[in-house]
């Protein structure tokens, strides 16, 4: 049975919403796709990452950045993708003071990627139309009366992986757009920092009376830098559209903005037609041809995806936790090399204490070793580390001054490792029995009141400084007050 992704206005008419995506990725390369500058502008002065390529001075020709292209191979991968052996680039003109040669360098007639697919956690499949290459435009920054051109970001490698109209939900749209950015990050084609644009989005959504056979009226909100705006878009467009029509008036095509603070979109142009870019082709770059050796060569140490994990995991980590850590690539690859009998602890210690840490994002940068997190793991098991303990350790296996410096060091530094030596532990035992303070809670203990048995457990605590077993002196003492 199909599900219902049908709206219910407040007329009672139901209306179903269809969304279509399109994602420009920024791929990591360490220079540009036309020019040897560097690609990496965060932080950087205004127009200091740009070269004669950048801003067109005449005579200046572009020279594809291979990198770029095995980064377009792996990304098609982890889409599902096909690699198609011939991809062509084309000029789009357009004037705008962003773009100094009066156009884009982009694949319209022939992309490098064809057909694929992304699927949800949910298991629902998200059809890709294509995915292309593309050099960015440069950024303007408006003022109340001028406006500032940087061209740092002019001809960063992008490809722009455009979607089928397959959703119909605002959940659905987040949880695309956040499977997608995994995928990107996983197949280690981008860093992923949306912060910085690393991936935008940009979305389209139009409604039409539930059972129309024609779309309604698409809008498309451009520019948006995070799963949780998507979804808000979304459901702020669904439902203006809807009030729209209810109004007896027809939605307009037109490009829409998001402001994150009032959670409500704008109109900024209108979007009658697809516009006449003069589509031609890239006369000073050659068409792309991909042997099948040469793209076997690229994916031969594909990484896991998120699905891959999924099943990977799937009896050793409830799903709900395991959503949480697909969010973190080099944390999955570090739980996918662990011994899996450890799986249940390390989840524990990644999710309640890590995560919860202010600098998490920072420590997960710079993963302990597996040898480390396993023998943590075993030093838990063996009781040689109480529930705290293992806690405290594994919060030092992040800090600067303890790498390298192993596991079981760390937890003799601190004075953590727990006493299990039955011997020990009994004359220790022995002498807190010996006590006067603890004769009545020994005599009340006899007596049957069970609950002085922690203070006596607490007193032997005490006596070995919090090295001792709690577990073999409850043992012990249970065996002695008999």
């Amino acid at each position: 049975m199909a599900e219902d992704y049908s709206v219910t206005g407040k007329d009672g008419k139901k209306y179903t919403p269809t969304i279509g995506i399109e994602c420009h990725v920024q791929l990591r390369t360490k220079t540009k796709l036309f020019s040897e500058v560097d690609n990496d502008a965060r932080g950087k002065e205004p127009n200091s990452c740009v070269s004669p390529v950048d801003y067109a001075l005449p005579g200046m020709l572009p020279r594809l950045n291979g990198r770029a292209i095995k980064f377009a191979v792996r990304a098609g991968r982890a889409m599902n993708c096909e690699i198609n052996p011939e991809s062509r680039f084309d000029r789009k003109h357009y004037f705008y003071p962003d773009s100094p040669k009066g156009y884009q360098i982009t694949q319209f007639y022939h992309p490098i990627i064809g057909a694929g697919y992304v699927e949800l956690s949910s298991g629902r499949k998200i059809r890709i139309e294509h995915a292309h290459m593309e050099g960015d435009a440069g950024k303007l920054t408006h003022y109340a009366t001028y406006s500032l051109v940087d061209l740092n970001r002019v001809d960063t490698p992008l490809i722009e992986i455009v979607s089928m109209p397959d959703i119909h939900s605002a959940q659905d749209a987040h949880d695309y757009a956040k499977e997608l950015w995994r995928l990107m990050c996983y197949a280690g084609v981008t860093y992923g920092d949306l912060y910085n644009g690393n991936m935008r989005f940009d979305v389209n959504t139009s409604v039409a009376p539930e059972g129309a056979e024609e779309l309604g009226t698409r809008t498309e909100v451009k520019n948006l830098n995070s799963f949780r705006s998507v979804e808000r878009a979304v459901e702020y467009e669904i439902k203006r559209q809807i009030q729209v029509l209810e109004a007896g008036e027809k939605v307009k095509q037109e490009t829409r903005g998001w402001n994150d603070a009032t959670g409500q979109t704008t109109a900024q142009r209108s979007k009658e037609e697809a516009k006449d870019y003069r589509y031609m082709p890239e006369p000073d770059i050659p068409p792309v041809h991909l042997t099948e050796e040469f793209i076997e060569n690229e994916l031969k140490d594909f990484p896991l995806m998120p699905a891959d994990y999924r099943e990977k995991f799937r009896d050793t980590i409830k799903d709900d936790l395991l959503e949480i850590l697909l969010d973190y690539p080099t944390l999955m690859k570090k739980l996918g090399d662990m011994d899996e009998k450890h799986i249940t602890l390390m989840v524990n210690l990644f999710t309640s204490v890590l995560l919860a840490e202010e600098k998490s994002a920072e420590y997960l940068n710079d993963l302990p070793s597996a040898k480390d997190l396993n023998e943590l793991a075993e030093m838990n098991e063996k009781k040689e580390l109480s529930s705290t303990a293992t806690k405290e350790v594994f919060l030092k296996l992040f800090d600067p001054q303890m790498k390298g410096r192993g596991t079981k060091n760390i937890a003799k530094e601190l004075g953590l490792i727990q006493e299990n030596d039955l011997g020990a532990l009994e004359q220790i035992v022995d002498t807190v029995l010996a006590k006067p303070e603890t004769k009545k809670a020994q005599e009340d203990y006899r007596a049957g009141e069970e609950k002085v048995l922690g203070f006596l457990i607490g007193q032997v605590m005490k006596e070995s400084h919090g090295k001792a077993n709690p577990s073999a002196v409850q043992q012990i003492l249970r065996e002695k007050l008999k």
